[in-house]
């Protein structure tokens, strides 16, 4: 059998990308800077998931988090220029669920 030598960066966005949830997240955020509360209420998610989620993907640089100093204190997510680059990749995967899915 022939060994396959699976690309690191590949199988770490994959990964990435894969964990429940995640790909819907940035999905939702195409829109444009959304709270916390406009995510949670889009997605059938649960809040702990979703900080999560939102937290491992502040990390990668995909989301910012800006808070605001308004009384009270108002946060928004967006996508970041790497995680705005998702789109293609997310458009076209709703293109073709569109077509193959039922």
């Amino acid at each position: 059998m022939k060994e396959t030598k699976l690309c690191p960066r590949l199988s770490k966005a994959m990964e990435l990308l894969g964990k429940r949830w995640t790909t819907l997240i940035l999905y939702q955020l195409l829109d444009g800077p959304q709270r916390f509360n406009e995510i949670e209420s889009a997605l059938p998610v649960s809040g702990r998931l979703l900080s999560e989620r939102l937290k491992e993907l502040e990390k990668e640089e995909i989301v910012q988090r800006k808070v605001y100093a308004d009384v009270p204190v108002r946060v928004e997510y967006s996508l970041t220029e790497k995680g705005s680059a998702l789109e293609g990749a997310i458009r076209e995967v709703e293109n073709w669920s569109q077509t193959w899915i039922k």
